[in-house]
């Protein structure tokens, strides 16, 4: 008998979670990150698009309204396609927590309220996340849910300056410290295939995404959007890029050193077609996402 390693995914989390199917609408919330205004560098990560890595959200039109109609049209278009009326809304694109308090708390406390919304998804950066700001997120925690994704990508310092992330994996564990028992779900984004590094690399910063115990884990395939400044490096041709091949075996083989208790939120990724210039296998994710966990059976 073929025993697959067992993976906790999003979907079953969540269903323990709110007894219910819950989808998520990415918000853009206008805010931008201290990776783009000077303030720890500027352009943002060389695999960053102007969006802000927030393609899939709505525009934010500058108004205060407008993350009211984003939720609206979101769940708009969520409901056409499946049945359900429970959401997370998704606050996507930039850095999520880089502005003064009283704005983020402007900003989620009505989101929080709204009826169909289960619990906030917050994309950060290490470097924002200062006390203040914490104790805000731990408060808004005791109402609803709040997951908290924190952007790793590697664990690797040289790979961190050849993508420019802005900052050193010290702080990272300063703010790590800072965050334990605390009552939210703490992600690590972690990507696939960045620019020099091998499979034993991307294995490290898996390893060490799983000893610091993090609730959760995103996986994420390394793609190049146009705008980029990796856009530049692949039309010059001195940017390798990982084979469908390669990408299947190499997350079967992180998803093997994942705890059972460790939710696994994503294990590929893509972009939007219009501004994807590679890898443009990566767009057939159930395709790709079959293939990981045929692979996984393989291997353990």
């Amino acid at each position: 008998m073929i025993v697959i390693h067992t993976i906790y995914t999003a979907n079953q989390y969540f269903q323990d979670c709110f007894g219910q199917k819950v989808y998520k609408i990415a918000i853009d919330a206008g805010l931008t990150c201290p990776n783009r205004d000077g303030t720890a560098g500027y352009g943002g990560c060389t695999f960053c698009s102007a969006g802000g890595s927030g393609e899939f959200a709505q525009r934010w039109d500058g108004t205060p309204a407008s993350i009211s109609a984003q939720l609206e049209q979101g769940a708009a278009r969520l409901r056409q396609k499946y049945k359900g009326n429970a959401y997370i809304a998704y606050f996507q694109s930039f850095t999520n927590t880089y502005a003064p308090v009283e704005i983020l708390e402007a900003l989620y406390r009505p989101v929080l309220a709204h009826p169909s919304i289960v619990g906030l998804a917050i994309a950060t950066r290490p470097d924002c996340l200062p006390d203040d700001v914490i104790r805000l997120l731990r408060d808004l925690a005791l109402q609803k849910p709040i997951f908290l994704e924190l952007g790793l990508q590697t664990v690797h310092e040289a790979t961190a300056r050849r993508i420019h992330r802005g900052y050193s994996l010290d702080l990272f564990e300063d703010t790590w410290a800072r965050l334990q028992g605390l009552p939210f779900h703490k992600i690590i984004h972690v990507i696939l295939g960045l620019p020099g590094e091998t499979m034993q690399d991307m294995l490290d910063t898996v390893d060490y995404v799983v000893r610091i115990r993090a609730d959760g884990i995103k996986l994420a395939l390394l793609h190049v959007l146009k705008g980029t400044p990796l856009a530049a490096d692949y039309e010059a041709g001195t940017l390798p890029l990982l084979s469908r091949e390669a990408y299947i075996d190499i997350a079967a083989r992180c998803l093997s050193r994942i705890p059972p208790s460790m939710v696994v939120h994503r294990i590929t990724g893509d972009g939007p077609r219009s501004l994807l210039l590679a890898p443009l296998w990566s767009t057939d994710k159930k395709a790709i996402r079959n293939h990981i966990l045929r692979r996984l059976s393989e291997i353990t």
